[in-house]
């Protein structure tokens, strides 16, 4: 079963704005992933996730995960996160994460996997990458998603999207206050 499967088969998408196929025998997701759900307050309504990966980019085969990219809120809903869906992780995924009360980017690894985790101050996830894989959103601009999230995951693996080394408890230790800066019309 494939990660976008896992996730429809387990109602874990939260406002996606892609998930299908793309090519080369890949399929992609773009959206909020739950990571902790939130509280059924009815057969047909329930409140939004308590704890959620969010702006979630994710190329993958029927096997495992090829890339993954999201924000995480805190650092500490990583480990939460990682038991959700480790079973879709292998050492050779690219993992990029993106958290807001991090004060210092970190490349560590968990579990066999490596995991890219960067501060995220005031951008967004997409804006982040595009950045790291020195893309411009105008070489973007007539692709369809799918083909954007191609796009994007291609040039990715020709950059190098590692931090300082550090273990996954020097990573928590870099845990701070800060919180995500809103950007818009004042």
């Amino acid at each position: 079963m494939s990660i976008v499967a896992y996730i429809k088969e387990n109602n874990l998408a939260w406002q996606p704005s892609f998930s299908g196929e793309l090519g080369q025998g890949l399929v992609g997701y773009r959206g909020a992933l739950i990571i902790e759900a939130g509280k059924q307050l009815s057969a047909d309504r329930i409140l939004p996730p308590k704890i959620q990966a969010k702006q979630v980019l994710v190329v993958a085969d029927d096997a495992s995960i090829k890339f993954f990219a999201c924000e995480l809120e805190s650092i500490v809903h990583f480990e939460p996160f990682f038991e959700k869906y480790k079973a879709f992780f292998t050492p050779a995924t690219l993992v990029v994460l993106y958290v807001t009360d991090l004060d210092k980017n970190g490349t560590f690894t968990y579990e066999g996997v490596t995991f890219n985790a960067y501060s995220l101050a005031e951008s967004s996830v997409w804006n982040e990458l595009l950045d790291l894989s020195n893309l411009e959103k105008g070489e973007l601009k007539k692709m369809d998603n799918a083909e954007k999230i191609e796009a994007l995951y291609e040039a990715l693996l020709s950059v190098d999207c590692t931090a300082t080394a550090m273990s996954f408890e020097e990573v928590l230790s870099h845990k701070g206050e800060s919180s995500k800066k809103i950007m818009g019309a004042v």
